[in-house]
């Protein structure tokens, strides 16, 4: 039954491309839970409770990116070796200070933001408004996390350069 209209090769594709961004947004996820963890320094607290609010986010992102592949009928990944194998998002090193944690969210950042994007055009194409509507929103969301964590590098740098 295609009870949402759409043709089946082409939320495949979709589905194809939503599992990629459910892998990185499973490793990044865990990559949010080890800077939550290990986060040390000056900027503990803070830091420390923006990773919990970030990996807190990602869970609900990934529930909602599976449930959306759910919905087109096609089965989301669900084992860890296949997240690691379908993921642009590569693993966090440990030992990392809290700037260089940042530069690897903003890293993880840029190949989730390329991922929603190839996901949108592929959605586009078979007129699957409900991936584009949900994938848009989050597409918004953390382009302007991305801007926040920015402004924080460069306002920390530009400090310790003066």
């Amino acid at each position: 039954m295609n009870y949402l209209g759409l043709n089946k090769d082409e939320t495949q594709n979709v589905s194809k491309e939503l599992n990629t961004l459910l892998s990185c947004y499973h490793v990044y996820y865990q990559t949010l839970r080890k800077f939550h963890w290990h986060v040390e320094g000056h900027n503990f607290f803070d830091m420390h409770e923006l990773f919990e609010e970030m990996y807190n986010d990602a869970k609900i992102k990934i529930d909602e990116i599976a449930e959306r592949i759910l919905t087109l009928r096609f089965r989301p990944i669900g084992d860890m070796s296949a997240y690691l194998e379908n993921s642009k998002v590569q693993e966090a090193k440990t030992g990392l200070s809290d700037e260089e944690m940042i530069e690897k969210i903003l890293s993880d950042h840029a190949q989730i933001i390329e991922c929603m994007r190839r996901t949108l055009q592929v959605a586009d194409k078979a007129n699957d408004e409900g991936t584009i509507d949900l994938i848009g929103g989050y597409l918004a969301d953390l382009e302007k996390r991305s801007w926040m964590l920015d402004a924080w590098r460069s306002k920390k740098f530009a400090t310790e350069l003066a």
